[in-house]
């Protein structure tokens, strides 16, 4: 948000913060949220990178393409299990697998 607008909205009266101040989230449950985010943000990019549509991808995972469209959402229905598999399908390594978690939860 520009600087000048969070003035503009502080002056009247409201509170700025993000969404761990807005759902009370404690630190655990912050840091599990930037991983499933991360993961899903990772998997579209690598699927796309790859030229894979998201029906080809539904297909080699035995899924549905409605489900890849979630998982690359960051729905909470959609397991970290499932979110990682599909990474590895991917080719994504161990090594590109811990640096896309550790990027999650370096402070920002």
């Amino acid at each position: 948000m520009r600087a000048s607008k969070q003035r503009k909205l502080t002056a009247k009266g409201w509170k700025i913060g993000d969404a761990k101040d807005f759902m009370a989230l404690s630190a655990s449950e912050e840091a599990y949220i930037k991983i499933r985010l991360k993961l899903a943000d990772g998997l579209k990019a690598r699927r796309s990178s790859r030229g894979i549509t998201q029906t080809e991808l539904a297909s080699a995972l035995r899924s549905s393409q409605s489900r890849v469209a979630k998982m690359e959402a960051g729905d909470p229905t959609v397991s970290l299990d499932l979110l990682v598999r599909s990474l590895l399908a991917l080719g994504t390594s161990n090594r590109e697998l811990a640096a896309m978690i550790a990027h999650s939860l370096r402070v920002t």
